[in-house]
């Protein structure tokens, strides 16, 4: 960054390094991608779930869902099968393998919040909390 920039140019460009940033850092740490651990979280909390449901509730593309389901099935983590109410409709669960991989992952993402935010107490934390909920929300309302 240059001194001639502004400081809310710094502060838009920090962010944008911040989220380029924390996914590929938090996959090496964590073996595995911010949004396929969301997709097993979600997993984790339902015993089977509709391809579109899950979709709707990590909020990805089409393209997006299936290139990690397809992964996930590929390593052994869910499970994929056609409803036989409806051969349109893809039912999505977690392998028991799966569900227990999901307790290793959420050590994994304990470790690198720790590590992320190192040196921040307890008022700071809570501070950027609340900021980052406030830029979220105004993202939303764009």
């Amino acid at each position: 960054m240059t001194g001639c920039q502004s400081e809310d140019d710094q502060i838009l460009e920090l962010l944008q390094a911040l989220n380029k940033g924390v996914s590929p850092k938090f996959e090496r740490c964590a073996g595995i991608s911010p949004t396929r651990l969301r997709l097993l979280h979600q997993l984790f909390q339902v015993e089977e779930i509709s391809q579109i449901s899950l979709q709707r509730e990590i909020d990805i593309d089409p393209a997006a869902i299936t290139r990690h389901l397809k992964g996930l099935e590929e390593s052994g983590m869910i499970s994929r099968r056609n409803n036989p109410a409806d051969n349109r409709v893809t039912l999505v669960s977690l392998t028991p393998q799966g569900r227990e991989r999901v307790h290793s992952y959420k050590e994994e993402k304990k470790r690198f919040i720790s590590s992320l935010l190192a040196g921040f107490d307890e008022a700071e934390r809570k501070t950027l909390e609340d900021m980052l909920i406030r830029l979220q929300h105004n993202i939303n309302g764009m």
